[in-house]
């Protein structure tokens, strides 16, 4: 299979010799750490199976969170921890699109638009949801930040989970109208408008454009049903998510690398091809510099409300029987390969076991 690391390995000098002085850090760290993933480079243990004596390399992972091959572990142990603060409750799935205007401007200052616009979005959601029309209590939204679309194309949008209920003043549970959570108008233009405010706020020298205060911003909102393996099949789908996987690279020559992605209006999988450099501009366009946090936490489950979610969740439990322990979904895409330990089967005569022979440092990198 054909991996990002081999295009990165290809193109890479060229594309540093070209665009160097001007990439920022975050970029050269992705493209060394996602070369370097998993080799020598790395470091790592050296096995060896007690019975047939195969000596087996486990190299560590970069652990960079643009890497394709990373973060399987990551995820699990991060969805165990979501599992246990899920709610028996029917769940939205709120997506709010950047308009293409604004998006030159999210290049140059990422770290402000991209934070101003996942705090305008998160306060939007809860701000309606208070309303007596709609749910009247506080919500929960875990929300995740996207950048690309499937052809790796800039294309900025927040995926949000929100629960089908909230805490009223009182300390009751407030149920959601059944497949209403409230109009998406009205949760457009509260998003709009608290980005606009709070960005003159933080960034008065950046110029908006005046058609921003006028154009519709995008906003879908869906039913994700009743249960917690509905909720866990969202979060393994979206919040670990890169620019592009591994599976979707379907070649690559001397010039070119084309990969396939989802046409959705047609329903579709399609190819594209482009230039070994376009591959790595596209991709490394949404590798996020340090400082920006993906994944954020409102309501409900924010970090300061956890008495009120352990007291819902009490009520929740005394009203409903136990169910019966979920398991991740199988259909988590793993891009890392099995773990290798001291004790674990050999994979070549599968009766012996492997033992730790050494330990491989990583090598020092001496200036030159």
């Amino acid at each position: 299979m054909i991996e990002v690391a081999d295009i990165f390995r290809k193109f890479g000098d060229a594309y540093l010799a070209a665009f160097g002085d001007s990439m920022l850090p975050s970029h050269k760290q992705a493209i060394n750490a996602i070369i370097n993933c998993r080799t020598e480079a790395m470091g790592g243990h050296l096995y060896e199976c007690d019975s047939c004596h195969q000596q087996i390399y486990s190299y560590h992972s970069c652990k960079n969170r643009s890497c394709p091959k990373c973060h399987t572990d990551q995820t699990n142990r991060w969805l165990e921890l979501r599992k246990e603060e899920m709610l028996p409750i029917p769940y939205f799935h709120v997506i709010i699109t950047m308009p293409e205007i604004l998006r030159a401007l999210c290049q140059s200052n990422q770290i402000d638009l991209y934070g101003t616009f996942m705090k305008a979005c998160g306060d939007a959601i809860l701000e309606l949801a208070r309303d007596p029309k709609y749910v009247g209590g506080l919500v929960g939204v875990l929300m995740v930040l996207h950048t690309c679309n499937q052809q790796m194309l800039h294309h900025p949008h927040t995926h949000c989970l929100v629960t089908g209920g909230g805490i009223a003043d009182n300390g009751s549970w407030n149920p959601a109208k059944k497949g209403f959570l409230f109009p998406l108008k009205a949760l457009s233009k509260l998003v709009r408008g608290k980005f606009l405010v709070r960005l003159k706020q933080l960034r008065p020298d950046i110029n908006i454009p005046k058609s921003v205060w006028q154009q519709n911003w995008v906003s879908h909102c869906t039913v994700w049903g009743k249960g917690e393996q509905a909720v866990l099949d969202y979060l393994a789908r979206y919040v670990f998510r890169i620019a592009i996987t591994n599976r979707r690279i379907v070649a690559i020559d001397d010039q070119t690398v084309t990969f396939r992605y989802k046409d959705r209006k047609k329903r579709r999988w399609r190819t594209c091809r482009v230039t070994g450099m376009e591959f790595m501009r596209r991709f490394l366009m949404h590798v996020l510099p340090k400082g920006i946090h993906k994944v954020r936490y409102f309501g409900i489950w924010n970090p300061k409300n956890r008495q009120a979610l352990k007291q819902v969740r009490l009520l929740f439990v005394l009203s409903t029987p136990p169910v019966a322990d979920l398991t991740v979904d199988s259909a988590i895409e793993q891009t890392k390969t099995a773990k290798v330990a001291p004790g674990s089967p050999c994979l070549q005569c599968t009766t012996g076991t492997l033992i730790l022979i050494k330990s491989m440092p990583r090598p020092m990198i001496r200036p030159p």
